[in-house]
């Protein structure tokens, strides 16, 4: 220890301060009577102030005073806490410019850090619970707020996926506050869930039930009102019973009368009901009341585009998408947007929307626009029928070894007055004449039009995967020479599409799907994947008569072909 202490003396020497020429006393490690004592805890302190200066201001000094680590070693080993006292400062000396750079690259600047991804999380889950919980103020009435933790509770329980336990503790409560709004509202949101879970109607028609109760309720706040109602209409169109729904969201009009969001479902419902006309009312209406809602321009730009009012459909159905509100982003609105650009003369804007609708995953590329899919399907532009398997060999080898009793009797119903060859209704035809004579439609016999071809649908009787497709068609289709076809797409890529040319004249007929272009020949089939976008063009100087077969997909299972919806 003795040894130290010289070492400590030695190296405290005075030094001439450089601003003021005073002299700073050289620390000792005694008091003046030779007795160890704890050194000046004020130069002690000062030095480690003087350090943390050196990092916060990238000024590097030359310290010769003391060796400050030992000097706090000994202090710690001894138990002392250092003494806070107030005293003249020694003035650090600045280093050359060269030397300073150095020491910035040894000494950087301190960093703040940032938060801790958990940190992060944990704020994030705090804002969001004080978002709920300011939702359910909105839906929680005098009454309810006293029981407002067992309802939370009950609540919970539906959100973790306990139905049974959540119905239990509604029902409970429900037993005690046979008045409450949130309890009744709750027990249906558990209903809805469990039909969900088991896809039971009975449930749902309960939760439906339900659901119609809540705005009863004694005190039902009007928001919970309005996310009863909405609900029950939702779930009533899931059901298929889109009138009502449509009855649910006008009484909630009333409720709340001139509400955007509401009155954008009245419309939805309208158009599920194929009340277009209402539907155009009521979002037209939205527009007066807020010009900017894209949820309202999209849907009103959709039924204007059906009504071949083109140049006014573009800039909302447009302006609707580039919102990105909630309800915008869909297949529909870019189909329909672009097939509407295409038709107005603008290919090229038309092709950006396919492709920034295949981006967004919207479709499966920029030419397979289908929006009623099943994933998994092989996709190409054109098949062969070896690609189909072995059900599209043989229905090729039958129809194309029938294919004049076929056209014979497609020429034997062409005669105009018997009218059994109608216009095509999907509005895709851009100039010309083109007509079809259906014989099955989603897997369904036309009797009337197959007595008119006995021999003809006795032949296909025999595809079950066509004549059973809930998908497609069997038709005649008859194109008069100066018609042109609009370039679409199917609904669906769970079928086929096979062409067999009845009578083709020599020259001026094609097809093209994709990139890919082909024509007819009489008596043979071409067969291709119309989920493609296709277009035709009949310039010949004479008609063009084929028959049309759609088949299920090959890569569809059984249970697939037999729970799709028809289309």
């Amino acid at each position: 220890m003795a040894g130290d202490e010289k070492q400590v003396r030695k190296r405290n020497v005075e030094k001439t301060d450089s601003k003021n020429g005073k002299k700073a006393k050289a620390v000792n490690g005694t008091k003046k009577g030779g007795k160890d004592e704890k050194p000046s805890a004020f130069l002690v302190w000062m030095l480690v102030v003087a350090v943390v200066a050196v990092w916060g201001t990238v000024v590097v000094v030359k310290l010769e005073l003391v060796d400050y680590k030992g000097i706090i070693a000994r202090i710690t080993e001894r138990g002392v806490e250092p003494e806070i006292s107030y005293g003249e400062v020694p003035v650090a000396e600045k280093l050359p410019e060269e030397e300073l750079k150095k020491a910035e690259e040894v000494i950087p600047e301190a960093k703040k850090e940032a938060p801790p991804a958990e940190e992060k999380g944990k704020v994030k889950k705090v804002k969001e619970s004080m978002a709920k919980s300011k939702k359910k103020d909105l839906i929680t009435n005098s009454e309810d707020k006293k029981i407002r933790k067992k309802l939370d509770e009950a609540d919970k329980l539906v959100d973790e996926g306990d139905y049974d336990a959540a119905l239990k503790k509604y029902d409970s409560l429900l037993d005690i506050f046979p008045d409450s709004p949130r309890a009744l509202f709750g027990r249906a949101q558990a209903e809805d869930k469990v039909a969900e879970k088991w896809k039971s109607n009975e449930w749902l028609q309960t939760c439906i039930d339900t659901y119609g109760k809540v705005p009863t309720q004694r005190n039902c706040p009007k928001e919970l009102k309005k996310q009863a109602l909405l609900r029950q209409a939702n779930r009533l169109s899931f059901y298929g019973k889109s009138r009502q729904a449509v009855k649910t969201i006008g009484r909630l009009n009333e409720l709340v009368p001139g509400q955007p969001d509401i009155l954008n479902q009245l419309g939805v419902s309208y158009l599920m009901v194929g009340n277009n006309k209402a539907a155009k009312k009521i979002f037209s209406e939205v527009l007066q009341i807020k010009p900017e809602d894209g949820f309202a321009k999209v849907h009103l730009g959709f039924i204007l585009k059906s009504e071949t009012r083109y140049d006014e459909a573009i800039p909302l159905l447009r302006e609707g998408i580039e919102t990105e509100e909630e309800g915008t982003i869909d297949g529909r609105f870019f189909f329909h947007l672009g097939d509407a650009l295409y038709r107005m003369g603008e290919p090229e804007e038309a092709k950006e929307w396919y492709k920034n609708g295949a981006d967004r995953g919207l479709f499966a590329s920029m030419y397979q626009r289908s929006l009623y899919n099943e994933p998994n399907l092989r996709a190409q532009p054109f098949w062969k029928p070896q690609d189909g398997g072995n059900n599209f060999i043989r229905a090729v080898q039958r129809l194309e070894l029938n294919w004049k009793i076929i056209r014979d009797e497609g020429l034997k119903n062409m005669d105009a007055e018997k009218g059994v060859f109608i216009p095509e209704e999907e509005n895709l035809k851009n100039t010309g004449d083109w007509k079809q004579f259906t014989l099955f439609q989603r897997g369904k016999k036309q009797e009337t039009n197959c007595n008119r071809a006995p021999q003809t649908c006795a032949i296909i009787s025999n595809i079950k995967e066509a004549t059973g497709c809930t998908r497609g068609q069997i038709k005649y289709s008859i194109m008069q020479p100066g018609t042109h076809v609009w370039p679409h797409t199917g609904p669906t890529n769970c079928r086929l599409r096979m062409h067999l040319g009845l009578v083709i004249p020599k020259n001026g007929t094609r097809l093209r799907v994709a990139d890919d272009i082909k024509t007819w020949e009489e008596g043979k089939v071409i067969i291709f994947d119309d989920s493609f976008e296709h277009e035709v063009w009949q310039e010949a100087d004479s008609y063009r008569m084929i028959l049309i077969i759609d088949m299920w997909h090959p890569d569809l299972s059984a249970n697939q072909k037999k729970t799709l919806s028809p289309i």
